[in-house]
């Protein structure tokens, strides 16, 4: 089964080309659209052997970016098909789901009037991801589609964790409570360390650290998300690459004050001016930042210190939510590469029993590795996030299930 997997996002069109055979899964073609409705819209397309191609042209809107998505992938200079119809189904990546969507879902129009009502939740995320979804049903009609929602993941939370202490009628008036983010992400990837120990996933109580420019934390107990550190909206939880993550709402209100701004202009300055950004004022980057801390750059040493220790304090909090921890997984950009955050972030935890093999750490640059020692009560470990792959499993069992009906 050939299956293509959507990311839409704002300006920009994200896809791999899956074939998903058996037990194995093989990654035909991937690429992506930048400036959707720019000057200087581009498409970079990577061949399975690897090869890249640069292909600029005017791409005015998502239907226009699908459409040449579709004709490099079954180009006969470019592709890896010959024809469309190889093409067995289209799963899509959905930011938010609300209260509606627990789990992946078969698109109907039904699904999408739903989906449209979860918009003012996510008013910047699900209209391209809808886009994406009306575009694929105007040039592929007859080819099945899967949504797969970043808040499905999290749906399990218990309500004494995902509600706000506001009054009562906000969340029934306006859904306001904790969704969660990055639930795909941490949905792979304490699965699949799960797979590479041995270990029984729904026995375990593990930590997942989504730490990329938007970072996240779950606490995943027996196979299930419990809490997780970004909210209603993804600004809330870890200092991030610009978000500020938690902050005092008297502050927030206070600044708005004084600064005198409003709400659009205060969301902009918590979302993309606020966390590494704003605090170091050298980069959200934290290449960057490791570079300008080794030249004593006194506010890159804060932000870096800053970071580790938030990421410490939910790991110390959700070990303490679930009554343990067995597993610790890093995951994204960070999570992956950064092996002095891990560090960081892992130093003063022996008295939970986490003690780092510091050469296993360092090597560990974004491949499956144990980073803990075999003295460690808790196996700590890096693992690669695969978000369209999961994307693709889910749509493959949407699909077949449907088939055997």
């Amino acid at each position: 089964m050939k299956i293509l997997v959507l990311n839409c996002g704002s300006s920009s069109i994200k896809y791999q080309l899956f074939n998903m055979e058996a037990e194995s899964h093989d990654v035909l073609a991937k690429g992506g659209i930048e400036k959707i409705g720019l000057k200087g819209s581009f498409l970079k397309h990577e061949k399975e052997n690897g090869e890249k191609v640069l292909l600029e042209g005017e791409i005015l809107d998502h239907q226009t970016g699908i459409d040449y998505i579709l004709g490099v992938l079954s180009s006969a200079k470019h592709g890896c098909i010959k024809k469309l119809e190889e093409i067995d189904a289209v799963g899509h990546r959905v930011v938010h789901g609300g209260e509606t969507f627990n789990s992946s879902v078969f698109i109907t129009n039904e699904v999408v009037e739903k989906m449209n009502e979860c918009i003012e939740l996510a008013p910047l995320h699900n209209p391209p991801n809808l886009s994406g979804i009306s575009a694929i049903e105007s040039l592929l009609p007859s080819v099945p589609q899967v949504g797969v929602f970043d808040t499905a993941f999290h749906q399990t939370m218990p309500k004494h964790a995902y509600m706000y202490a506001i009054p009562y009628s906000l969340y029934k008036k306006y859904g306001i409570r904790r969704y969660g983010f990055h639930g795909t992400s941490h949905k792979y990837v304490s699965a699949r360390a799960c797979e590479i120990l041995g270990e029984e996933y729904k026995d375990k109580k593990i930590i997942s650290c989504h730490l990329g420019n938007g970072a996240s934390i779950a606490a995943i107990k027996n196979g299930v998300s419990v809490d997780t550190s970004m909210g209603f909206t993804p600004v809330e939880g870890l200092m991030m690459g610009t978000r500020a993550g938690d902050l005092d709402i008297g502050a927030a209100t206070f600044i708005m004050d004084k600064e005198m701004i409003g709400t659009k202009s205060a969301s902009i300055l918590f979302n993309k001016q606020s966390g590494l950004m704003g605090i170091t004022g050298v980069s959200s980057d934290m290449r960057d930042l490791l570079a300008a801390s080794k030249e004593n750059n006194p506010l890159a040493i804060l932000g870096m210190e800053m970071y580790s220790y938030r990421i410490k304090k939910y790991v110390g909090s959700y070990a303490a939510a679930m009554g343990g921890v067995d597993i610790i997984t890093f995951t994204g950009g960070i999570g992956e590469y950064a092996h002095y955050i891990r560090k960081a972030v892992c130093e003063e935890l022996g008295f939970m029993g986490i003690e780092i093999d510091s050469s296993a750490n360092e090597a560990a640059l974004g491949t499956e590795s144990v980073i803990s020692n075999g003295d460690s009560k808790v196996t700590v470990m890096v693992v690669p996030t695969d978000e369209e792959f999961m994307i693709a499993q889910d749509t493959k069992r949407i699909v077949e299930e449907l088939a055997n009906r």
